[in-house]
């Protein structure tokens, strides 16, 4: 049998052309239209379109067994009567009532058959797919093996190359068509273990049909709202065979794997969806790992074969690159971690390593009063600090040994001096070790029973059931290799009199050499094989797990559902420095989004002025105190001249509604014109001029009757497009006000962003509040300018937006970054119109202009000037505008960008002409960017624009980061 499958693994494919099988198709099927070629590795695939639809035609060599084709063809008719089953090709009978027709082509004879073409599109081309995706795939696998499990044929037992039971067998043969003598090397070192790990499983590995080619290319697509590619159709049956169910799950998987960005752990979505369909028994789920690896080594195997046999082959040709990396990431990882990491995935318990009990590593010192050093994310060392850096750690640890007689870092600890900034991966945050600070010379012992190894930096001692490694030892000299419990194996290396360092880590698997650090995806299939050694060391050295899922159910028991969070399963995010926050898996994400913190995350001058204020004073603005004055004249001067009268408020909301008072009281009058699509923020009176559905579904239908929204001057999506526009919608606020004037009401005001904000950063087309401001002034309204998104530096070649229309409002508002997160606003106007609130009583804002946000307010206008952060905004927004415009010269999905300095906006849209927004597909973007360490999220009435808008220091090099990230997505898929 085994020669019969190796011969037939040298087959090529049927030498038939195109116009060959167009004879084919008219002939036995009485079908004719344009063809094209499919790909395939060892048979011949022709498709044909026809005015009676889409068919596929296989040929086959003769060296395959008829019944085998009986096979396939029953086992389509088998699923299709099996409810819930993917979409499957019916079976086309020939003229003559056949399903297998018999041809001879220039002297060979071929096996051909006919099926259906089923619409959809494989999943071979997108580099990146998302855990729908792949969970969808896992799914559909295990859906499609349920279906076949009570299928049988006399064409299932066949010998195929493919059959993963013959793998050892058949990678050996193919091994000497492997040129390249290292890639030889890996595959059969990566074969022999594999093999090894299933011997003792194969016999509780059960057989039943199987289609055993469940693969990203053999499977069919639908695109879901999102733009993600979701499987529901399975193709090409010729693996189908009676073989291990487990198998057809590790070829699913396999394939996944060149997918994976070289994390083999992008599997596991699917392992759990299949197993939740037709649960695997405990042996399947440890072969998984091993089948995989087999898997990988076969296609690897196989194709360089194919390639010399059959040099033409595009199809083959096409994947080798895939099949190698493939073959790269299965053997990127230890089999005993991906085993783990799979048993995990599905809720499987795992059994913990054995306590070893009696026996202490230090015997001779009591570790029960050490100082552990906190390296997390939220330790205190680290506040006011630069962003810290790996070689910190050891300073810390000393530093904590000169106060305490002993010092150690925590077991399990995601660690901050291990985050690594501006990485699309997460870092490898997740201590599987502890170090100790102990004296120079203290005894070591053995633990328990085992064989010792020397290594460069240090012991090994390999036990029955873990291995534990030792470094900053200095080994017993003719210490023999096996050692009892209890037996001293040396002393703490280092100066004496001083304190040395001592490195501690067990594992599991005595075969390999662990790392020190996991990755926060991998921690827990790591931490089952390297658990703490505090039962060694005789303390607790364990760091406490984040409970960021227990922390998010709390906030939604008590804090109000309307308190949206961003993303469905937020990052726990406890730090910030400059541009960049820290979950507390030690995983570093660029904000792009937070246009509070102007200044940056934790800006030292900033906490150091507001500390110093709070040891002072912090009272209300009635009491009469310096920094009031002082900051309510650094305001006054920023604005344009008359407009010298301020208040201090507590954020925009607050803001607006006051300007909408004022504009009230010093006119008498009560409507107010507003734009379509803006936001002025969530008080009643600023909730009542805010028009955005996106904030407000309900918001074009439920504006009281003092508001009058007019069309919005929208230069992309709106009726009027472009610069020359202007007339089209000045005219258009024409019909507003002659219905106020038919109804006899006056006109209190015009409110609007000066920059179209919420709607991703839309300039207002030049002219447009020139033209709009003098005919609200000429009716005796104010004009209020809402700078609260978009003014106060962020625009870069403007302090204010209305600065880019040539106009100066009657009031300002602002808030959002003047306070960099510190509750703070601002409302500026003439005397005239602030006095003419007084007559409807005083006004006072309890935080607004206290001593603390009043120094807060001065500290960012300081830091601002000193670190020219407008220049910087005009600098780093130019170069970054300029890079998302050569985005949109590639990628058909980028209908514009808005905006200018640090407030831009991305607008996604399906097509160019018609403008139909992309709001699915700019949702997932922005799931995928935080996955590459991007805090991005959607604005507009369509939510399909990127809001653009970071502190004001974002880099060149974050800002060339984000873009290449948004490369990334838009090349890769989300």
């Amino acid at each position: 049998m085994e020669q019969a499958f190796l011969q037939r693994a040298a087959l090529s494919r049927p030498d038939v052309t195109a116009k060959e099988a167009a004879g084919l198709f008219a002939a036995h099927y009485g079908l004719v239209g344009p063809i094209a070629e499919l790909g395939s590795q060892q048979d011949r695939n022709y498709r044909i379109d026809t005015a009676n639809g889409r068919f596929v035609l296989k040929i086959c060599r003769a060296d395959y067994a008829t019944v085998e084709l009986e096979a396939q063809n029953a086992a389509l008719r088998h699923i299709a009567t099996k409810p819930g089953t993917p979409r499957v090709p019916r079976v086309i009978a020939a003229v003559n009532g056949a399903d297998i027709v018999f041809v001879t082509v220039r002297g060979q004879d071929y096996q051909i058959r006919l099926l259906d073409y089923i619409k959809g599109e494989p999943l071979t081309q997108r580099k990146h797919l998302p855990e729908v995706t792949i969970a969808t795939l896992g799914a559909l696998g295990g859906r499609l093996a349920l279906a076949l499990s009570d299928f049988v044929h006399p064409g299932l037992s066949r010998e195929l190359q493919w059959d993963l039971r013959h793998a050892g067998p058949v990678v050996h043969h193919l091994l000497s068509a492997v040129k390249d003598a290292d890639r030889k090397q890996r595959i059969a070192r990566a074969m022999n273990t594999a093999m090894q790990r299933l011997d003792a499983l194969k016999p509780e590995l059960r057989l039943q049909a199987i289609h055993h080619d469940v693969t990203d290319d053999n499977v069919v697509s639908q695109p879901n709202e999102q733009g993600q590619l979701i499987p529901n159709g399975v193709i090409d049956f010729g693996d189908i065979i009676n073989g291990w169910l487990v198998a057809d799950l590790a070829v699913t998987c396999a394939s996944l794997l060149h997918h994976a960005d070289g994390d083999p752990f992008v599997i596991l979505p699917a392992i759990k969806a299949f197993h939740a369909i037709f649960p695997l028994n405990d042996a399947e789920l440890r072969a998984l790992w091993p089948l995989i690896v087999a898997r990988s080594a076969v296609l690897v195997a196989s194709s360089e074969q194919q390639l010399a046999l059959d040099p033409d082959n595009p199809y083959v040709a096409g994947n080798i690159d895939h099949e190698r990396m493939i073959f790269d990431v299965a053997v990127s990882v230890p089999s005993a971690l991906m085993e783990t990491a799979i048993a995990q995935s599905v809720g499987r318990s795992l059994a913990p390593v054995p306590p070893i009990a009696g026996s202490l590593l230090l015997p001779e010192i009591d570790l029960a009063q050490v100082a552990t050093v906190a390296l997390d994310t939220q330790s205190p060392l680290f506040d006011g600090e630069p962003w810290p850096e790996p070689m910190l750690e050891a300073n810390l640890l000393r530093d904590a040994s000169g106060k305490h007689p002993l010092a150690a870092t925590r077991y399990g600890e995601y660690r901050l001096t291990r985050t690594v900034l501006l990485s699309s991966k997460p870092s490898e945050t997740f201590a599987l070790h502890v170090d100790l600070f102990l004296p120079t010379g203290a005894s070591v012992a053995a633990p328990f029973d085992g064989v010792l190894k020397s290594t460069g930096s240090g012991l090994v001692l390999k036990g029955e059931d873990a291995a534990l490694h030792l470094t900053g030892i200095e080994a017993l000299p003719g210490l023999e290799a096996a050692a009892g419990r209890g037996q001293p194996l040396g002393s703490l290396a280092g100066m004496p009199g001083r304190k040395a360092l001592l490195r501690v880590q067990l594992c599991r698997d005595t075969d390999i050499v662990p790392p020190l650090f996991a990755a926060p995806a991998h921690a827990a299939a790591w931490a089952a094989l390297c658990p703490s050694p505090a039962h060694l060391l005789g303390f607790d050295c364990d760091a406490p797990a984040p409970e960021s899922a227990a922390l998010l159910a709390r906030r939604h028991n008590h804090f109000a559902r309307p308190q949206k969070n961003y993303y469905e399963t937020p990052p726990q995010i406890e730090r910030g420095r400059r541009e960049h926050m820290v979950d507390v898996e030690g995983r570093a994400y660029l904000d792009m989004v937070n246009n509070v913190s102007i200044l940056g995350h934790g800006h030292p001058r900033l906490a150091e002025a507001v500390h110093r204020q709070w040891q002072r004073l912090n009272t209300n603005s009635r009491f009469h105190y310096a920094s009031v004055a002082a900051f309510s004249e650094r305001l006054a001067a920023l604005a344009p001249e008359g407009l010298d009268t301020v208040f201090l408020v507590n954020s925009g909301s607050e803001a607006n509604d006051l300007a909408l008072r004022l504009a009230w009281a010093a006119t008498g009058a009560r409507d107010m014109l507003c734009l379509l699509e803006g936001y002025h923020g969530w008080s009643v009176a600023s909730d009542a001029v805010s028009t955005s559905i996106a904030d407000n579904p309900q918001a074009l239908t439920t504006r009281p009757g003092w508001v009058h929204p007019v069309m919005s001057p929208n230069t992309y999506r709106g009726p009027f497009r472009g610069n020359g526009s202007t007339a089209d919608y000045v005219a258009a606020v024409a019909p507003v006000l002659e219905k106020l004037d038919a109804e006899g009401k006056r006109l209190a005001g015009f409110i609007c962003e000066c920059v179209y904000g919420n709607a991703g950063g839309i300039p207002l087309p030049p002219g447009y509040l020139k033209a709009i401001y003098a005919t609200v002034r000429a009716r005796g309204g104010v004009c209020i300018a809402d700078e609260v998104q978009v003014g106060y530096g962020r625009l870069g070649h403007y302090f204010w937006g209305f600065e880019e229309q040539g106009v100066v409002p009657d009031i300002i508002t602002v808030a959002k970054g003047m306070g960099n997160g510190h509750p703070l606003g601002a409302v500026i106007t003439t005397k005239a119109i602030a006095d003419a609130l007084e007559k409807e009583g005083y006004f006072f804002s309890s935080a607004g202009g206290s001593p603390v946000s009043s120094v807060v307010g001065m500290t960012v206008l300081d830091i601002m000037h000193d670190e020219s952060l407008q220049e910087n905004a005009r600098i780093v927004g130019d170069h970054l505008k300029r890079r998302l415009e050569a985005l949109g010269q590639r990628f058909s999905l980028v209908g514009a960008v808005h905006g200018m300095g640090l407030y831009l906006g991305l607008e996604f849209v399906r097509d160019r002409e018609t403008l139909v927004p992309a709001t699915g597909e700019t949702a997932a973007i922005c799931d995928r960017l935080l996955q590459l360490g991007v805090i991005m999220q959607p604005t507009g009435d369509h939510l399909n624009v990127l809001k653009i808008k970071p502190p004001l220091c974002l880099s060149r090099e974050s800002a060339d980061f984000f873009a290449d990230m948004l490369e990334c997505v838009l090349l890769d898929g989300w």
